[in-house]
């Protein structure tokens, strides 16, 4: 890259607080919401500062805006401006300047985000009030390009030199079925004998995250009823509608439900964090971390009973 001449006179500190909300969420609007501001103004900031660095920082993506290579060196070296001006506000209105504030958005899978991250996220919020916490629950595949948040936990470890990642946890997946079920159709002995069996599990074409591909775990072997919402195959599952496979940390809160022998397979399955390199050394991406990394090393026996 050619250095360039920047007048910095023509650098508005706030317009980096918009690069940052646009960052976070991905989204004009969600940008503004945050903000307090309606989407044109986030949009002509964005583009004031553009002007003023002369180089484009943010580009159109299939999920939302994206930041360019030089977008994210610009927003890792704001954030520190931004937490510089939220401490200011908090001594001058007579707080505590080392609570945490902003806005912090976390994507999980969605059985984990609702059983593991959300208590976790929840006793941070309750530790710093001012902090706005978002939490995005999807099960897919986590892309370099995403954009729209600041943390993420993903299974499988997301690849790219753009994402700093390092594995969470291990968790244990397991075949159930409500006994209804299992006195209509029968109990299964064998991996062989599932494919007379419905089975339920994930849609594949729309996941597109290797490490839940049912054919690694069980070859041979299709769904016949499939979601992409992990709380679908529990419901499916208790209602009789076939064998699910279900991770045990979700399943053993349905004590009805009957755990089927595990025919010598395996499914154990790594859960990774990963954060953008621009927002991996935040003050509340650390706490979060430490967060998620104590929740599930005091719930170890859950993730792998």
């Amino acid at each position: 890259m050619n250095n360039r001449n920047i007048d910095t006179r023509r650098l508005r500190v706030d317009d980096l607080r918009y690069l940052l909300a646009l960052a976070r969420t991905g989204r004009l609007v969600a940008a503004a919401s945050a903000l307090g501001v309606d989407h044109t103004t986030v949009s002509r900031r964005i583009s004031a500062l553009e002007k003023a660095v002369g180089v484009r920082l943010v580009e159109r993506g299939a999920d939302g805006w994206e930041l360019t290579d030089m977008g994210r060196s610009v927003a890792e070296s704001a954030r520190p401006i931004e937490e510089a001006i939220e401490n200011v506000a908090a001594a001058a209105a007579g707080g505590d300047v080392a609570s945490l504030r902003g806005t912090v958005r976390v994507t999980a899978p969605d059985g984990f985000g609702a059983l593991f991250v959300a208590p976790a996220l929840t006793r941070i919020q309750r530790a710093h009030p001012h902090l706005i916490v978002d939490l995005i629950t999807a099960t897919r595949e986590l892309t370099v390009h995403q954009s729209g948040f600041d943390l993420a936990v993903a299974v499988g470890s997301p690849q790219g030199s753009r994402l700093v990642t390092e594995k969470l946890a291990e968790y244990s997946l397991s075949l159930y079925a409500a006994p209804e079920y299992l006195d209509l159709h029968g109990v299964p002995d064998s991996v062989d004998s599932l494919r007379h069996h419905v089975l339920i599990f994930y849609t594949g074409s729309m996941l597109r995250v290797g490490d839940l591909d049912l054919e690694r775990h069980l070859p041979g072997v299709t769904p016949r009823f499939s979601s992409t919402n992990i709380f679908a195959h529990l419901e499916a599952t208790r209602a009789g509608g076939g064998i699910g496979v279900l991770p045990d940390f979700l399943a053993r809160r349905c004590p009805e439900l009957v755990r089927l022998g595990s025919f010598g397979v395996d499914m154990r399955l790594p859960f990774y964090l990963a954060a953008r390199r621009e927002s991996v050394s935040s003050p509340v991406v650390r706490v979060i971390r430490r967060a998620l990394q104590d929740e599930v090393r005091e719930r170890k026996a859950e993730l792998q009973p």
